[in-house]
């Protein structure tokens, strides 16, 4: 019964120290949006600290994975279109 208690109480306090970590950092990371600051690498690592707890965080880190992955290959895909435009014939 205390052997169950102890392991009840030590999941909760982890899951207020998660969360509370995560959502400073995820908060920092918004305020970073309009101030100085590295927002971008600041905002998904919030979200990672959250979503060892939570599932909503793991569906927006998801999503934030896949939108910058699509950013980066149209980026490359339009960087190749002007080499390929840029070279002599």
């Amino acid at each position: 019964m205390i052997k169950n208690a102890a392991h009840l109480t030590y999941r909760t306090g982890r899951r207020i120290v998660i969360t509370l970590v995560g959502a400073s950092v995820l908060v920092l990371g918004i305020v970073m949006i309009v101030t100085p600051g590295p927002a971008l690498i600041v905002i998904p690592v919030g979200l990672a600290i959250l979503a060892v707890e939570f599932v909503w965080a793991r569906h927006g880190l998801r999503k934030l994975r896949v939108m910058i992955s699509r950013r980066g290959a149209e980026h490359r895909s339009h960087r190749a279109e002007q080499h390929r435009e840029s070279k002599p014939r």
